[in-house]
Protein backbone atom coordinates (compact mmCIF):
# COMPACT_ATOMS: atom_id res chain seq x y z
CA UNK A 1 0.00 0.00 0.00
CA UNK A 2 1.18 3.21 -0.60
CA UNK A 3 0.54 7.02 0.57
CA UNK A 4 -2.41 8.66 -1.87
CA UNK A 5 -1.75 12.42 -1.13
CA UNK A 6 0.69 14.81 0.87
CA UNK A 7 -0.13 17.93 1.69
CA UNK A 8 3.18 19.90 1.52
CA UNK A 9 3.03 23.71 2.76
CA UNK A 10 5.45 26.18 1.77
CA UNK A 11 6.14 29.69 3.38
CA UNK A 12 4.16 33.39 2.51
CA UNK A 13 6.87 34.89 1.44
CA UNK A 14 7.97 32.49 -1.45
CA UNK A 15 7.32 34.52 -4.82
CA UNK A 16 5.00 33.58 -7.36
CA UNK A 17 7.77 32.23 -9.69
CA UNK A 18 8.85 30.25 -7.01
CA UNK A 19 4.93 29.10 -6.66
CA UNK A 20 5.27 28.36 -10.13
CA UNK A 21 8.33 26.33 -10.25
CA UNK A 22 6.19 24.06 -7.35
CA UNK A 23 4.08 23.13 -10.01
CA UNK A 24 6.32 21.78 -12.47
CA UNK A 25 5.57 18.42 -13.33
CA UNK A 26 9.78 17.63 -13.26
CA UNK A 27 9.98 19.39 -9.63
CA UNK A 28 6.87 17.57 -8.67
CA UNK A 29 8.33 14.33 -9.65
CA UNK A 30 11.30 15.47 -8.01
CA UNK A 31 9.32 16.18 -4.57
CA UNK A 32 7.87 12.68 -4.60
CA UNK A 33 11.57 11.03 -4.56
CA UNK A 34 12.57 13.27 -1.78
CA UNK A 35 8.69 12.30 0.28
CA UNK A 36 9.43 8.69 -0.30
CA UNK A 37 9.66 8.21 3.12
CA UNK A 38 8.41 11.46 5.02
CA UNK A 39 6.50 11.75 8.03
CA UNK A 40 3.96 14.63 9.15
CA UNK A 41 5.52 17.74 10.13
CA UNK A 42 8.95 16.83 8.62
CA UNK A 43 11.35 19.92 6.68
CA UNK A 44 12.30 19.19 3.72
CA UNK A 45 14.15 21.85 2.09
CA UNK A 46 14.34 21.79 -1.44
CA UNK A 47 16.13 24.06 -3.98
CA UNK A 48 14.69 26.05 -7.12
CA UNK A 49 16.90 26.67 -9.94
CA UNK A 50 16.71 30.25 -10.51
CA UNK A 51 17.75 30.03 -14.24
CA UNK A 52 20.63 31.60 -16.17
CA UNK A 53 21.56 33.38 -13.18
CA UNK A 54 23.19 30.42 -12.10
CA UNK A 55 22.32 30.98 -8.31
CA UNK A 56 19.21 28.82 -6.28
CA UNK A 57 16.42 29.36 -3.96
CA UNK A 58 16.49 27.20 -1.00
CA UNK A 59 13.03 26.33 0.37
CA UNK A 60 11.55 24.93 3.17
CA UNK A 61 8.61 22.73 2.61
CA UNK A 62 6.89 21.39 5.16
CA UNK A 63 4.78 17.78 5.15
CA UNK A 64 1.53 18.72 6.78
CA UNK A 65 -0.68 15.68 6.28
CA UNK A 66 0.15 12.28 4.57
CA UNK A 67 -3.23 10.38 3.60
CA UNK A 68 -2.93 6.64 2.92
CA UNK A 69 -0.04 3.91 4.29
CA UNK A 70 3.26 3.20 2.99
CA UNK A 71 5.84 5.24 0.67
CA UNK A 72 4.77 8.42 -1.39
CA UNK A 73 5.40 7.08 -5.18
CA UNK A 74 4.78 8.36 -8.41
CA UNK A 75 1.11 7.98 -8.21
CA UNK A 76 0.29 10.11 -5.54
CA UNK A 77 -1.04 13.49 -5.68
CA UNK A 78 0.96 16.64 -3.74
CA UNK A 79 -0.89 19.39 -2.66
CA UNK A 80 0.22 22.54 -1.27
CA UNK A 81 -0.59 24.67 1.40
CA UNK A 82 0.45 28.14 2.70
CA UNK A 83 2.11 28.64 6.12
CA UNK A 84 4.03 31.60 8.10
CA UNK A 85 6.40 33.69 6.25
CA UNK A 86 9.74 32.59 7.18
CA UNK A 87 12.25 35.31 5.47
CA UNK A 88 13.12 34.02 2.61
Amino acid sequence: MTASCVVVSYPADLSAWGRDQLDTPWFRAYLRRRLEDAVAGATVDVFLDVGCCGDTLDVPLRVERIEGDGPVDEDATIEYAEREACGL
